[in-house]
Protein backbone atom coordinates (compact mmCIF):
# COMPACT_ATOMS: atom_id res chain seq x y z
CA UNK A 1 0.00 0.00 0.00
CA UNK A 2 1.59 3.32 -0.84
CA UNK A 3 0.65 6.84 1.04
CA UNK A 4 1.41 9.93 -0.68
CA UNK A 5 3.77 12.06 0.09
CA UNK A 6 4.69 15.73 0.07
CA UNK A 7 7.88 15.32 -2.30
CA UNK A 8 8.54 13.41 -5.20
CA UNK A 9 9.10 9.33 -4.65
CA UNK A 10 12.22 8.31 -5.16
CA UNK A 11 12.92 6.62 -8.71
CA UNK A 12 12.13 3.33 -9.29
CA UNK A 13 15.53 2.67 -10.63
CA UNK A 14 17.61 3.52 -7.40
CA UNK A 15 14.41 1.67 -5.10
CA UNK A 16 15.49 -1.55 -7.01
CA UNK A 17 19.15 -1.15 -6.37
CA UNK A 18 19.27 -2.75 -3.08
CA UNK A 19 22.34 -5.42 -3.24
CA UNK A 20 24.48 -2.48 -4.58
CA UNK A 21 23.06 0.10 -2.01
CA UNK A 22 23.72 -2.20 0.82
CA UNK A 23 27.13 -3.00 -0.19
CA UNK A 24 27.83 0.53 -0.12
CA UNK A 25 26.21 1.00 3.31
CA UNK A 26 27.71 -1.92 4.58
CA UNK A 27 31.50 -0.95 3.59
CA UNK A 28 30.72 2.91 5.56
CA UNK A 29 29.50 1.19 7.92
CA UNK A 30 32.36 -0.67 8.95
CA UNK A 31 34.90 1.37 7.94
CA UNK A 32 32.85 3.52 11.03
CA UNK A 33 33.27 1.12 13.56
CA UNK A 34 36.75 0.06 12.17
CA UNK A 35 37.32 4.04 13.18
CA UNK A 36 36.19 3.72 16.27
CA UNK A 37 37.43 0.62 17.63
CA UNK A 38 41.01 0.54 19.84
CA UNK A 39 41.01 -3.49 19.52
CA UNK A 40 42.28 -4.33 16.25
CA UNK A 41 45.90 -4.44 15.23
CA UNK A 42 47.66 -2.10 12.48
CA UNK A 43 47.82 -5.47 9.49
CA UNK A 44 43.66 -6.22 10.91
CA UNK A 45 43.10 -2.43 10.12
CA UNK A 46 45.08 -2.40 6.88
CA UNK A 47 43.19 -5.95 5.59
CA UNK A 48 39.80 -4.50 6.84
CA UNK A 49 39.82 -1.02 5.14
CA UNK A 50 41.24 -2.57 2.16
CA UNK A 51 37.88 -4.86 1.60
CA UNK A 52 35.44 -2.13 3.15
CA UNK A 53 36.90 0.31 0.23
CA UNK A 54 36.65 -2.05 -1.85
CA UNK A 55 32.94 -3.10 -1.51
CA UNK A 56 32.05 0.73 -0.58
CA UNK A 57 33.72 1.76 -4.15
CA UNK A 58 31.81 -1.25 -6.05
CA UNK A 59 28.24 -0.14 -4.59
CA UNK A 60 28.97 3.16 -5.73
CA UNK A 61 29.90 2.35 -9.25
CA UNK A 62 27.26 0.45 -9.61
CA UNK A 63 24.73 2.40 -8.18
CA UNK A 64 26.09 5.12 -10.62
CA UNK A 65 25.74 3.21 -14.07
CA UNK A 66 22.08 1.93 -12.40
CA UNK A 67 21.58 5.55 -12.04
CA UNK A 68 22.05 6.76 -16.19
CA UNK A 69 20.43 3.26 -17.22
CA UNK A 70 16.38 3.44 -18.51
CA UNK A 71 13.63 3.22 -16.01
CA UNK A 72 12.94 -0.35 -15.07
CA UNK A 73 9.35 -0.83 -13.26
CA UNK A 74 9.19 -0.72 -9.27
CA UNK A 75 10.55 -4.51 -8.23
CA UNK A 76 8.21 -6.09 -5.21
CA UNK A 77 9.29 -3.65 -2.36
CA UNK A 78 10.93 -6.10 0.36
CA UNK A 79 9.50 -7.31 3.51
CA UNK A 80 9.64 -5.36 6.20
CA UNK A 81 12.76 -5.31 7.91
CA UNK A 82 14.52 -7.25 5.20
CA UNK A 83 17.22 -6.88 2.04
CA UNK A 84 18.36 -9.05 -0.15
CA UNK A 85 21.25 -11.72 0.15
CA UNK A 86 24.16 -11.76 1.07
CA UNK A 87 23.96 -7.95 2.56
CA UNK A 88 20.67 -8.10 4.98
CA UNK A 89 22.47 -10.64 7.01
CA UNK A 90 25.78 -8.05 7.09
CA UNK A 91 24.18 -5.15 7.87
CA UNK A 92 21.83 -6.20 10.49
CA UNK A 93 23.91 -8.31 12.22
CA UNK A 94 25.87 -4.71 12.70
CA UNK A 95 25.32 -3.69 16.30
CA UNK A 96 25.53 -0.08 15.68
CA UNK A 97 22.49 1.11 14.34
CA UNK A 98 22.44 2.04 10.77
CA UNK A 99 20.05 4.07 8.33
CA UNK A 100 20.72 4.74 4.60
CA UNK A 101 18.53 7.91 3.39
CA UNK A 102 18.12 9.51 0.13
CA UNK A 103 17.09 12.97 -0.75
CA UNK A 104 16.03 15.11 -3.86
CA UNK A 105 15.99 19.05 -3.48
CA UNK A 106 17.99 20.53 -0.29
CA UNK A 107 15.02 22.97 0.36
CA UNK A 108 12.23 20.17 0.84
CA UNK A 109 12.60 18.93 4.23
CA UNK A 110 9.74 16.64 4.14
CA UNK A 111 11.59 14.68 1.08
CA UNK A 112 14.31 13.75 3.35
CA UNK A 113 13.17 9.20 3.35
CA UNK A 114 14.76 6.53 4.84
CA UNK A 115 15.35 3.35 2.25
CA UNK A 116 16.39 0.90 4.67
CA UNK A 117 17.03 -0.03 8.59
CA UNK A 118 18.93 -2.62 9.84
CA UNK A 119 17.44 -4.57 12.59
CA UNK A 120 19.21 -2.03 15.72
CA UNK A 121 17.78 0.93 13.81
CA UNK A 122 14.65 -1.08 13.63
CA UNK A 123 14.24 -1.90 17.48
CA UNK A 124 16.02 1.49 18.58
CA UNK A 125 13.70 3.80 16.38
CA UNK A 126 10.96 1.81 16.48
CA UNK A 127 10.20 1.35 12.63
CA UNK A 128 7.64 -0.62 11.30
CA UNK A 129 8.14 0.36 7.84
CA UNK A 130 10.97 -1.00 5.30
CA UNK A 131 11.01 3.21 3.81
CA UNK A 132 9.02 6.59 4.91
CA UNK A 133 9.87 9.74 5.45
CA UNK A 134 12.90 10.52 7.99
CA UNK A 135 10.68 13.04 9.81
CA UNK A 136 8.72 10.47 10.92
CA UNK A 137 11.09 8.72 13.01
CA UNK A 138 13.82 11.26 13.33
CA UNK A 139 12.94 14.86 14.76
CA UNK A 140 16.00 16.05 15.98
CA UNK A 141 17.45 18.99 14.29
CA UNK A 142 21.31 18.40 14.78
CA UNK A 143 20.71 14.93 13.17
CA UNK A 144 18.76 16.50 9.75
CA UNK A 145 21.16 18.80 9.58
CA UNK A 146 24.26 16.17 9.70
CA UNK A 147 22.26 14.31 7.10
CA UNK A 148 22.02 17.36 5.14
CA UNK A 149 25.38 17.93 4.96
CA UNK A 150 26.15 14.31 4.14
CA UNK A 151 23.54 14.63 1.49
CA UNK A 152 24.44 17.67 -0.15
CA UNK A 153 27.20 18.46 0.87
CA UNK A 154 29.30 15.44 0.17
CA UNK A 155 30.82 16.43 3.98
CA UNK A 156 31.41 13.67 6.69
CA UNK A 157 28.52 15.04 9.57
CA UNK A 158 27.90 14.49 13.14
CA UNK A 159 25.49 15.13 15.86
CA UNK A 160 24.56 14.15 19.33
CA UNK A 161 21.43 12.71 19.62
CA UNK A 162 19.13 11.80 22.67
CA UNK A 163 16.19 9.24 23.44
CA UNK A 164 14.08 10.35 26.81
CA UNK A 165 12.37 8.06 29.10
CA UNK A 166 12.49 6.09 32.10
CA UNK A 167 16.33 5.45 30.89
CA UNK A 168 17.62 8.62 28.87
CA UNK A 169 20.18 7.15 26.20
CA UNK A 170 22.66 9.30 24.50
CA UNK A 171 24.35 8.32 20.78
CA UNK A 172 26.32 10.18 18.09
CA UNK A 173 25.11 10.21 15.00
CA UNK A 174 27.41 9.58 11.99
CA UNK A 175 26.43 10.78 8.72
CA UNK A 176 28.34 9.90 5.30
CA UNK A 177 27.82 10.55 1.73
CA UNK A 178 27.27 7.41 -0.09
CA UNK A 179 27.04 9.33 -3.94
CA UNK A 180 24.34 10.15 -6.26
CA UNK A 181 22.07 8.11 -7.95
CA UNK A 182 19.44 9.07 -11.07
CA UNK A 183 17.50 12.43 -11.61
CA UNK A 184 19.83 13.61 -8.66
CA UNK A 185 18.92 11.74 -5.84
CA UNK A 186 21.21 11.64 -2.77
CA UNK A 187 22.14 9.05 -0.42
CA UNK A 188 23.31 9.17 2.81
CA UNK A 189 24.82 6.82 5.22
CA UNK A 190 23.61 7.64 9.14
CA UNK A 191 25.19 5.47 12.12
CA UNK A 192 24.37 5.72 15.66
CA UNK A 193 26.97 4.88 18.06
CA UNK A 194 25.81 5.13 21.81
CA UNK A 195 27.67 7.18 24.11
CA UNK A 196 25.39 6.52 27.29
CA UNK A 197 28.06 4.48 29.57
CA UNK A 198 30.84 6.63 28.53
CA UNK A 199 29.43 10.24 29.79
CA UNK A 200 28.03 7.96 32.80
CA UNK A 201 31.30 6.80 33.66
CA UNK A 202 32.85 10.44 33.11
CA UNK A 203 30.12 12.26 35.13
CA UNK A 204 30.66 10.12 37.91
CA UNK A 205 34.29 10.35 37.35
CA UNK A 206 34.03 14.47 37.63
CA UNK A 207 31.73 13.76 40.83
CA UNK A 208 33.70 11.47 42.58
CA UNK A 209 37.18 13.75 42.01
CA UNK A 210 34.93 16.68 43.26
CA UNK A 211 33.50 15.35 46.40
CA UNK A 212 36.93 13.35 46.80
CA UNK A 213 38.73 16.39 47.13
CA UNK A 214 36.47 18.66 49.24
CA UNK A 215 36.04 15.70 51.78
CA UNK A 216 39.64 15.45 52.13
CA UNK A 217 40.53 19.51 52.12
CA UNK A 218 38.73 20.17 55.18
CA UNK A 219 40.30 18.15 57.41
CA UNK A 220 43.32 19.14 56.00
CA UNK A 221 42.62 22.57 56.25
CA UNK A 222 41.84 21.62 59.83
CA UNK A 223 45.27 19.89 60.43
CA UNK A 224 46.82 23.37 58.76
CA UNK A 225 45.14 25.63 60.92
CA UNK A 226 45.72 24.03 64.70
CA UNK A 227 49.56 23.40 63.17
CA UNK A 228 50.21 26.99 62.82
CA UNK A 229 48.17 27.46 65.84
CA UNK A 230 50.96 25.53 68.03
CA UNK A 231 53.65 26.84 66.39
CA UNK A 232 52.32 30.56 67.49
CA UNK A 233 50.80 31.49 70.82
CA UNK A 234 49.49 28.30 71.85
CA UNK A 235 52.91 27.19 71.61
CA UNK A 236 53.51 27.30 75.66
CA UNK A 237 49.75 26.88 76.36
CA UNK A 238 49.53 23.50 77.55
CA UNK A 239 45.97 22.97 77.83
CA UNK A 240 45.63 24.15 74.42
CA UNK A 241 48.40 22.09 73.09
CA UNK A 242 46.17 19.07 74.54
CA UNK A 243 42.78 19.79 73.35
CA UNK A 244 44.09 20.55 69.96
CA UNK A 245 46.25 17.31 69.00
CA UNK A 246 43.32 15.84 70.35
CA UNK A 247 41.16 17.18 67.37
CA UNK A 248 43.86 16.91 65.06
CA UNK A 249 44.16 13.28 65.61
CA UNK A 250 40.36 13.28 64.67
CA UNK A 251 40.80 14.67 61.76
CA UNK A 252 43.62 12.65 61.01
CA UNK A 253 41.47 9.37 61.76
CA UNK A 254 38.88 10.92 59.19
CA UNK A 255 41.14 11.30 56.38
CA UNK A 256 42.25 7.47 57.23
CA UNK A 257 38.47 6.32 57.03
CA UNK A 258 37.88 8.67 53.98
CA UNK A 259 41.09 7.09 52.31
CA UNK A 260 40.28 3.48 53.67
CA UNK A 261 36.86 3.44 52.29
CA UNK A 262 37.91 5.42 48.65
CA UNK A 263 40.74 2.23 48.33
CA UNK A 264 37.86 -0.33 49.54
CA UNK A 265 35.28 1.19 46.90
CA UNK A 266 37.65 1.04 44.20
CA UNK A 267 38.95 -2.74 45.00
CA UNK A 268 35.01 -3.81 44.49
CA UNK A 269 34.09 -1.58 41.07
CA UNK A 270 37.47 -3.31 39.85
CA UNK A 271 35.56 -7.20 40.45
CA UNK A 272 32.21 -5.63 40.39
CA UNK A 273 31.63 -7.50 37.19
CA UNK A 274 32.85 -11.17 38.23
CA UNK A 275 29.95 -13.11 40.70
CA UNK A 276 31.75 -14.71 43.64
CA UNK A 277 31.23 -18.59 43.87
CA UNK A 278 31.88 -19.25 47.55
CA UNK A 279 29.42 -20.78 50.12
CA UNK A 280 29.33 -18.39 53.07
CA UNK A 281 27.12 -19.29 56.16
CA UNK A 282 25.43 -15.92 56.85
CA UNK A 283 23.77 -16.32 60.23
CA UNK A 284 27.48 -17.44 61.46
CA UNK A 285 28.77 -14.24 59.43
CA UNK A 286 26.41 -12.01 61.03
CA UNK A 287 26.68 -12.82 64.40
CA UNK A 288 30.24 -12.47 64.49
CA UNK A 289 30.10 -9.06 63.48
CA UNK A 290 27.62 -8.79 66.22
CA UNK A 291 30.31 -9.81 68.47
CA UNK A 292 32.76 -7.52 67.27
CA UNK A 293 30.16 -4.40 67.90
CA UNK A 294 28.71 -4.86 70.84
CA UNK A 295 31.66 -2.66 73.01
CA UNK A 296 31.27 -0.04 70.63
CA UNK A 297 27.27 -0.14 70.81
CA UNK A 298 27.54 -0.75 74.90
CA UNK A 299 29.96 2.18 74.58
CA UNK A 300 27.23 4.50 72.69
CA UNK A 301 24.78 3.20 75.60
CA UNK A 302 22.66 1.14 72.46
CA UNK A 303 21.28 -2.63 72.76
CA UNK A 304 21.93 -5.01 70.43
CA UNK A 305 19.12 -8.22 69.30
CA UNK A 306 19.76 -10.47 66.83
CA UNK A 307 17.14 -13.04 65.70
CA UNK A 308 19.27 -15.62 64.02
CA UNK A 309 18.59 -19.14 62.23
CA UNK A 310 20.52 -22.05 63.33
CA UNK A 311 23.95 -22.42 61.52
CA UNK A 312 23.66 -23.96 58.22
CA UNK A 313 20.40 -22.79 57.49
CA UNK A 314 20.95 -19.21 55.62
CA UNK A 315 23.77 -19.90 53.62
CA UNK A 316 23.96 -17.96 50.59
CA UNK A 317 26.56 -17.35 47.06
CA UNK A 318 29.14 -14.86 48.46
CA UNK A 319 32.28 -13.33 49.05
CA UNK A 320 32.61 -13.68 53.18
CA UNK A 321 34.81 -10.27 53.67
CA UNK A 322 32.89 -8.34 51.47
CA UNK A 323 29.64 -9.63 53.51
CA UNK A 324 30.99 -8.55 56.74
CA UNK A 325 31.60 -4.82 55.14
CA UNK A 326 27.78 -4.79 54.41
CA UNK A 327 26.88 -6.42 57.67
CA UNK A 328 29.49 -3.99 59.50
CA UNK A 329 28.33 -1.08 57.61
CA UNK A 330 24.62 -1.39 58.64
CA UNK A 331 25.02 -2.49 62.18
CA UNK A 332 27.32 0.51 62.51
CA UNK A 333 25.15 3.49 60.68
CA UNK A 334 22.18 1.60 63.30
CA UNK A 335 24.70 2.19 66.35
CA UNK A 336 25.15 5.62 65.34
CA UNK A 337 21.65 7.01 64.42
CA UNK A 338 20.02 5.28 67.58
CA UNK A 339 19.79 7.55 70.88
CA UNK A 340 21.25 6.58 74.05
CA UNK A 341 18.94 3.30 75.64
CA UNK A 342 17.95 2.74 71.67
CA UNK A 343 17.83 -0.95 70.62
CA UNK A 344 18.73 -1.98 66.95
CA UNK A 345 17.55 -5.31 65.61
CA UNK A 346 18.68 -7.89 63.44
CA UNK A 347 16.95 -10.52 61.53
CA UNK A 348 17.52 -13.13 58.93
CA UNK A 349 15.09 -14.70 56.71
CA UNK A 350 15.83 -17.86 54.25
CA UNK A 351 14.06 -18.91 50.94
CA UNK A 352 12.05 -15.90 50.34
CA UNK A 353 11.79 -14.59 46.50
CA UNK A 354 12.48 -11.00 45.46
CA UNK A 355 9.86 -9.40 46.50
CA UNK A 356 9.44 -10.59 49.41
CA UNK A 357 12.79 -10.44 50.31
CA UNK A 358 12.91 -6.35 49.64
CA UNK A 359 9.97 -5.72 52.13
CA UNK A 360 10.03 -6.25 55.84
CA UNK A 361 5.95 -5.71 55.74
CA UNK A 362 5.85 -2.22 57.54
CA UNK A 363 2.95 -0.67 56.28
CA UNK A 364 3.64 2.81 58.05
CA UNK A 365 6.89 3.46 56.56
CA UNK A 366 7.91 5.01 52.85
CA UNK A 367 10.29 2.06 51.01
CA UNK A 368 12.86 2.56 48.41
CA UNK A 369 14.22 -0.40 46.39
CA UNK A 370 17.81 0.94 46.08
CA UNK A 371 19.31 -2.05 44.13
CA UNK A 372 17.21 -4.68 42.59
CA UNK A 373 18.15 -8.14 40.93
CA UNK A 374 18.34 -8.31 37.44
CA UNK A 375 17.28 -12.19 37.32
CA UNK A 376 13.84 -12.79 38.98
CA UNK A 377 13.43 -15.85 39.80
CA UNK A 378 15.52 -17.82 42.78
CA UNK A 379 15.28 -17.50 46.44
CA UNK A 380 16.89 -14.93 48.43
CA UNK A 381 18.23 -15.18 52.12
CA UNK A 382 17.19 -11.54 53.55
CA UNK A 383 19.12 -9.77 56.67
CA UNK A 384 17.46 -6.66 58.24
CA UNK A 385 19.00 -4.13 60.25
CA UNK A 386 16.53 -1.32 61.80
CA UNK A 387 17.24 1.26 64.20
CA UNK A 388 15.16 3.14 66.33
CA UNK A 389 16.58 6.70 64.77
CA UNK A 390 15.18 9.74 63.48
CA UNK A 391 14.07 8.10 60.33
CA UNK A 392 14.26 9.74 56.71
CA UNK A 393 11.93 11.90 54.90
CA UNK A 394 10.61 10.00 51.86
CA UNK A 395 12.76 12.51 49.33
CA UNK A 396 15.87 11.25 50.83
CA UNK A 397 15.97 7.53 50.36
CA UNK A 398 17.04 7.52 46.52
CA UNK A 399 19.91 9.05 47.03
CA UNK A 400 21.27 6.97 50.11
CA UNK A 401 23.94 5.11 48.30
CA UNK A 402 25.03 8.50 45.83
CA UNK A 403 28.83 8.87 47.03
CA UNK A 404 29.26 11.25 49.92
CA UNK A 405 25.47 11.83 50.25
CA UNK A 406 24.41 12.70 53.65
CA UNK A 407 21.42 13.92 55.04
CA UNK A 408 21.25 17.71 55.78
CA UNK A 409 21.56 18.27 59.56
CA UNK A 410 23.20 14.54 59.74
CA UNK A 411 26.87 15.61 58.07
CA UNK A 412 28.76 16.41 61.71
CA UNK A 413 28.78 15.77 65.42
CA UNK A 414 28.38 11.94 66.72
CA UNK A 415 27.02 10.82 63.75
CA UNK A 416 29.43 12.30 60.86
CA UNK A 417 31.23 9.67 58.54
CA UNK A 418 32.61 9.33 55.48
CA UNK A 419 29.61 9.26 53.09
CA UNK A 420 30.73 6.02 51.53
CA UNK A 421 29.31 3.24 53.49
CA UNK A 422 26.24 2.66 51.54
CA UNK A 423 27.47 3.19 48.45
CA UNK A 424 30.20 0.55 49.46
CA UNK A 425 27.16 -1.27 50.39
CA UNK A 426 25.78 -1.32 47.44
CA UNK A 427 28.43 -2.08 44.92
CA UNK A 428 29.39 -5.41 47.17
CA UNK A 429 25.61 -5.99 46.71
CA UNK A 430 25.32 -5.58 43.20
CA UNK A 431 28.48 -7.77 42.74
CA UNK A 432 26.05 -10.66 44.38
CA UNK A 433 23.63 -9.96 42.47
CA UNK A 434 21.47 -8.89 45.07
CA UNK A 435 19.10 -6.35 46.04
CA UNK A 436 19.04 -3.32 48.82
CA UNK A 437 16.10 -1.88 50.15
CA UNK A 438 15.49 0.73 52.73
CA UNK A 439 11.99 1.55 54.64
CA UNK A 440 12.18 4.47 56.94
CA UNK A 441 9.82 7.52 58.30
CA UNK A 442 10.64 10.74 60.07
CA UNK A 443 10.69 9.69 63.92
CA UNK A 444 9.89 6.31 62.95
CA UNK A 445 13.71 4.55 62.38
CA UNK A 446 14.69 2.86 59.51
CA UNK A 447 15.17 -0.71 58.16
CA UNK A 448 17.82 -1.42 56.14
CA UNK A 449 17.19 -5.25 53.66
CA UNK A 450 20.21 -6.54 51.74
CA UNK A 451 19.01 -9.81 50.16
CA UNK A 452 21.17 -12.54 49.10
CA UNK A 453 20.82 -15.28 46.24
CA UNK A 454 20.35 -18.39 48.33
CA UNK A 455 22.93 -21.29 48.00
CA UNK A 456 22.32 -24.51 46.82
CA UNK A 457 24.39 -27.44 47.40
CA UNK A 458 24.32 -28.79 43.25
CA UNK A 459 25.12 -24.70 42.27
CA UNK A 460 27.57 -23.65 44.65
CA UNK A 461 29.59 -27.10 45.89
CA UNK A 462 32.55 -28.41 43.61
CA UNK A 463 32.27 -31.86 42.18
CA UNK A 464 33.44 -34.64 44.65
CA UNK A 465 37.31 -35.94 43.02
CA UNK A 466 38.01 -38.48 41.38
CA UNK A 467 39.39 -41.87 43.07
CA UNK A 468 42.93 -42.33 41.66
CA UNK A 469 43.62 -46.54 42.08
CA UNK A 470 47.57 -47.09 42.64
CA UNK A 471 48.89 -50.29 41.48
CA UNK A 472 51.38 -51.89 43.35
Amino acid sequence: MSIPEPSPPIPASVRGLWPTLLAGGAGAGGLVALGFSDQAGPGAAVLAAALVLAITVAGISGLRRAANAPAAADPPVPPTGTAPEPYAALVNALPDPMLVVAALEPDDVTGRRFMFANQAARELLRIQRPSGLLLTIVRDPLVLEAADEALFGDINAEAVFQIGGAQERTFRVLARPLGEGREGVRLALLVFREETEHLRVERTRADFLANASHELRTPLASLTGFIETLRGHAREDAGARDRFLAIMQAQAERMSRLIDDLLSLSRIELNEHVAPAERVDLAQTVGEVVEALTPLAREREVEIEAVLPKRGEASVVGDRDQIIQVVQNLVDNAIKYSAKGGVVRLGLEAGLSSEAAATSGAADLARFSLLTPDRGGGRYVALRVSDCGPGLAREHLPRLTERFYRVEGQKSGERSGTGLGLAIVKHVMNRHRGGLAVESRVGAGSTFTAYFPEATREAVDPPPPAIESKLS
